[in-house]
């Protein structure tokens, strides 16, 4: 038995390993901009894009090739002079809201935004009545 726990702890470590690792590596060193202050600024923005290929993470996590020809457009706009709501704005334009991890407040993303909240006070509600309930029992 302690053997077989030992095993899974393992395997387990490997994997966490073995993600962290492919993650870190997602910005090759040749798409990296001469200047620090641009590169702060590509990073940042390819955090808040999601990669369209593996869907839950961002362009700068993943490592897929159109995760890396985004990385390297968005490099290419900073270095034509384009300010960050511009290259967002051509982002959207050309491949729709979902790719922006946080999509913006607007009618039809409304829900997205107010289901958790919702969700939230319902649970509440619930757990709050039972327990009334359970005190009144005793």
């Amino acid at each position: 038995m302690f053997k077989l726990n030992l095993i899974k702890l393992l395997i387990l470590i490997n994997l966490i390993i073995l993600s962290t690792a492919s993650n870190i590596c997602a910005v090759e060193p040749e798409e990296f901009m001469k200047n620090p202050n641009d590169e702060k600024r590509a990073r940042y923005i390819s955090k808040n894009i999601r990669c369209v290929v593996c869907q839950n993470q961002s362009i700068d996590d993943s490592t897929a090739q159109l995760a890396k020809d985004l990385r390297i457009l968005i490099r290419k706009k900073i270095s034509e002079g384009k300010s960050d709501k511009e290259i967002y704005l051509f982002l959207t334009n050309r491949y729709g809201e979902f790719i922006l991890l946080n999509p913006l407040f607007r009618g039809n993303t409304m829900f997205l935004w107010i289901f958790p909240i919702i969700l939230f006070l319902i649970g509440f509600l619930v757990i709050l009545s039972h327990h009334k309930k359970s005190n009144n029992i005793k």
